[in-house]
């Protein structure tokens, strides 16, 4: 039952991805057409902002529900009632917090947009509709995870994509119709409500007796939730800092205009990287069982598989998108919110650092060790804000852009290159990560060696269409010749290879007997 529900969540994850990302993209141009780039740049600024002051949130969801998980398994309905009244007392605390901090900052709105008197939308309703529909997602989140701790994520899925759709079909019609951000913001209030009603229904059905108990949890455990809590916090702190930290600096030194065209690149590249990340999601399990076994040779060689076959997804998937990004803004949005060619440079190279890390995010977390890095998301974070204010000063007009951008490059190289593969090999294999440190790097470089040699072989057409098609076949052939390069002069790379091959066949083979199980 475990293996279906797995299947069946991934599967629906995988193709509602791939449902939302096509209309999003669709209603994003519409967005841009009929209203402007401007906001478009705004509505990615106010993500930016709430998702600063949701950090308070950080690290409670995961905390607790990976604490419900014991009881699930032993029939302790009342330890899991326990958790989800905690859940939900956190969690409607930590709504009233973001939404009293969100009111507070309101004032301080045009200052932090710098192109504020050229704009025709009033920032302070536009931004109290954004903060309203997240805020009311609070209300629901305990039982959204409730039902996710039970590993029916599947149906949050099926909520989640459904009311997304209602969602983007009501932002189309209030923008050809009405040209009206405000309604279009509206519409996102309307889609929090409509999750709220059926997560709500669903959890009562599921779980009545869970959601009908009012325990309280003993002080020890209580003590051991609370120190989850701080840890995870500690962690994901990072990511959201960075994350939301170059988008406010680009609205406070470049404008809105800027950060709109920006996030259109970054929205192609973070839903396919998401859709990637997806294929991933089974092996954490797997990692976590290996890593309880504590054969750190065994877990060595286990991770040299994953790393090099997040390197071959990487190597296809970012050198396909640096070769085509600007065909695929034009496509989607119009040719004249293409950007200079650096920025779709650093933002490939950003990326791509950026997912080369998973192999050592995955294993860390899985083995436990993640405790001693703690310190890391904070210090990267600072980091990146400093030499983000101090990069976008100083690279010259037009490429302001590059220099956040390289910043945050700079803190990963240094900070995350160095930290968090010293933590696993210290602590999970036992061994000093000099090889590893130079393996890493140099792969950074010869990706971006085979970025350049993109540049000099790309073809410029009259037709985009023609253009997109030409320039992914020289992304693909860059590729293939690149790794299968590196296979002839790099064993452990041919071997790890061989394995993903050998992996690949047997998945499909098993799928195909699933199927065709299923059919009959």
């Amino acid at each position: 039952m475990d293996k279906k529900k797995g299947i069946l969540n991934i599967g629906t994850s995988i193709i509602s991805k791939i449902i939302l990302l096509l209309v999003a993209l669709y209603m994003r141009r519409l967005l841009i057409l009929y209203i402007g780039n401007e906001a478009n740049g705004l509505n990615s600024l106010y993500a930016s902002i709430i998702g600063l002051l949701s950090v308070a949130e950080l690290g409670v969801g995961s905390a607790i529900i990976f604490s419900m998980y014991s009881p699930i398994v032993r029939g302790d309905n009342k330890k899991v009632a326990a958790l989800y009244c905690l859940y939900r007392k956190l969690y409607r605390i930590i709504g009233l917090v973001i939404f009293v901090a969100g009111l507070a900052l309101m004032p301080f709105l045009p200052k932090m947009i710098s192109d504020y008197n050229s704009l025709d939308i009033n920032v302070y309703l536009t931004f109290f509709l954004t903060l309203v529909s997240v805020v009311i997602s609070y209300l629901y989140s305990a039982k959204t995870s409730l039902i996710e701790a039970y590993k029916d994520n599947y149906i949050n899925t099926a909520i989640g994509t459904i009311s997304r759709m209602i969602r983007y079909a009501l932002q189309i019609a209030a923008i050809i119709i009405w040209k009206s951000f405000v309604i279009f913001l509206i519409c996102q209030i309307i889609e929090t409500i409509i999750i709220w009603y059926f997560t709500d229904r669903t959890a009562r059905k599921l779980h009545p007796e869970i959601l009908s108990m009012r325990e309280t949890l003993d002080q020890d455990y209580k003590r051991e939730v609370t120190k989850n809590i701080k840890a995870m916090f500690m962690h994901k702190i990072g990511a959201i800092v960075v994350g939301a930290v170059d988008s406010m600096i680009i609205s406070i030194f470049i404008g809105v205009a800027i950060l709109g065209k920006y996030t259109n690149y970054t929205a192609i590249c973070g839903a396919m990287t998401g859709i990637i990340a997806l294929f991933f999601t089974p092996l954490t399990s797997v990692i976590g069982h290996l890593c309880a076994s504590k054969n750190s040779g065994e877990i060595r060689k286990y991770f040299n598989y994953f790393y090099s076959m997040n390197y071959i997804l990487g190597v296809f998937f970012f050198l396909g998108y640096y070769a085509v990004i600007d065909n695929l803004v034009v496509l989607f949005f119009g040719s004249d919110l293409t950007m200079l060619r650096g920025i779709p440079f650093v933002i490939t190279v950003n990326s791509f650092t950026g997912y080369m890390r998973n192999a050592q995010l995955m294993f860390r977390d899985a083995s436990g060790t993640f405790y001693y890095d703690r310190w890391k998301p904070i210090v990267e974070g600072i980091a990146n804000i400093i030499l983000s204010i101090i990069f976008v000063n100083i690279f010259p007009e037009g490429y302001e852009v590059v220099g956040v951008i390289a910043a945050t490059i700079v803190t990963s190289l240094l900070i995350c290159y160095i930290v968090e593969p010293h933590i696993l090999f210290k602590y999970v294999f036992k061994e000093p990560a000099t090889k590893f440190y130079f393996l890493n790097y140099s792969r950074v470089i010869l990706f971006v060696l085979c970025m350049l040699l993109v540049d000099w072989l790309k073809i410029s057409c009259d037709s985009n269409m023609m253009e997109l098609l030409l320039n992914g076949m020289i992304s693909v052939g860059i590729s293939v010749a690149f790794l299968g390069l590196l296979s002839v002069f790099d064993r452990g790379f041919r071997q790890d290879a061989r394995v993903l091959l050998t992996q690949a066949r047997q998945w499909r083979k098993t799928m195909y007997k699933k199927i065709k199980k299923y059919k009959e």
